[in-house]
């Protein structure tokens, strides 16, 4: 006959076992989804690697360039890293001012920080891979792209192609190389995401973060990422998470946006130098570049880029005015600016 006693021991003994079965799904679905992600990134290679070796051949039948697109000497190559004249007495201060940030921004923010999972980033990720969303040009996605404003940005209301043509024209009046102008104008064309397959706008704009780890409080309203599901996942919160020290940040998710699918697009599209992918992928990583945060996530090579991204993010962050440009009068400069490094000039989106 059993006692109360065993009965008691028995539901315990049983609990336990169901929590432990309940850490090992969750162990288990962890590396699966890690799995899939790996599997899907040397898909990703493989396919880039063919369509650099495509681009490359298809180059060697194209005719000479005018001499103004040949690729600039060593010095020219460097002044990149020039302190910028145009903003050096801006008032920092005066911008990402979130503290007074409208409604609208809180509410994004808080949205993003609860939807932004590891099982999200890894889905979006096989989607992006696994499909082309749309086939135009550059220009043809700035133009549509114009039609989106950015509910994250408490600096500016203006339209997407005046705030491109805002950066890349301040970039052009300090003389910096033309891949810094190019990437200027397309830095944020992935908000395209916007019109194709995202779930609103939590996951296409706003200050993008790792996922698969501790959410650390130097990210922007930190606070509401209590509502993520992730934070109660043993094996994604903490300090390193699924990561290791110093694995470099190109082995790290960062919340998926318009920062991760135009990287992703240049990368595969556009002979665009490493300096220009960084500035494409990180210019949203503001706890990075910006705080200071997750220097143990970095490589040797995360350190040079790290150098380009902030000089770049002057120029995003305070070339925000009120002053338009005439976008028919910038057109074909930007256009032939785009030809040099998209070669294929139709692109996969």
């Amino acid at each position: 006959m059993h006692t109360k006693e065993s009965y008691a021991t028995t539901k315990i003994a049983k609990e336990d076992t169901s929590d432990s079965r309940e850490k090992i799904t969750k162990t288990k679905e962890g590396r699966l989804l890690e799995k899939i992600d790996d599997d899907c990134l040397l898909i990703n290679q493989i396919k880039g690697d063919f369509n650099k070796k495509r681009t490359n051949e298809s180059s060697e039948n194209v005719t000479t360039k005018p001499e103004h697109h040949e690729v600039e000497d060593d010095e020219e190559e460097e002044s990149w890293r020039k302190q910028s004249e145009y903003y050096k007495n801006i008032d920092s201060k005066s911008f990402r001012q979130y503290e007074l940030a409208c409604d609208r921004v809180k509410q994004f923010y808080e949205e993003q920080h609860e939807k932004q999972t590891v099982a999200y980033n890894i889905q979006a990720r096989i989607n992006f891979k696994t499909k082309v969303r749309a086939k135009m040009s550059v220009w043809e996605g700035l133009e549509k792209l114009n039609r989106l404003l950015d509910e994250s940005d408490p600096d500016t209301e203006l339209s997407q192609i005046d705030h491109a043509l805002q950066t890349a024209q301040a970039i052009r009046k300090d003389n910096k190389p033309r891949w810094f102008q190019l990437v200027g104008l397309i830095h944020d064309l992935g908000k395209l995401l916007y019109f194709f397959d995202s779930r609103g706008q939590w996951d296409v704009v706003g200050d993008t973060f790792p996922v698969g780890c501790k959410f650390l409080k130097k990210i922007i309203f930190s606070e509401s990422f209590k509502k993520n599901p992730d934070i109660l996942n043993p094996l994604y919160n903490t300090k390193y998470g699924i990561y290791s020290k110093h694995c470099g940040l190109d082995k790290v998710m960062l919340s998926w946006g318009h920062d991760e699918y135009m990287y992703h697009v240049a990368k595969n599209s556009s002979t665009l130098p490493a300096e220009a992918l960084a500035m494409i992928r990180y210019h949203s990583f503001y706890p990075w570049h910006h705080e200071g945060a997750y220097s143990y996530l970095m490589n040797d090579h995360d350190k040079e880029m790290f150098e380009a991204v902030r000089a770049f993010n002057v120029y995003d962050l305070y070339s925000k005015i009120d002053e338009k440009y005439d976008v028919e009068e910038l057109k074909e400069y930007y256009k032939d600016l785009i030809d040099e490094y998209f070669p294929s000039k139709i692109i996969d989106f």
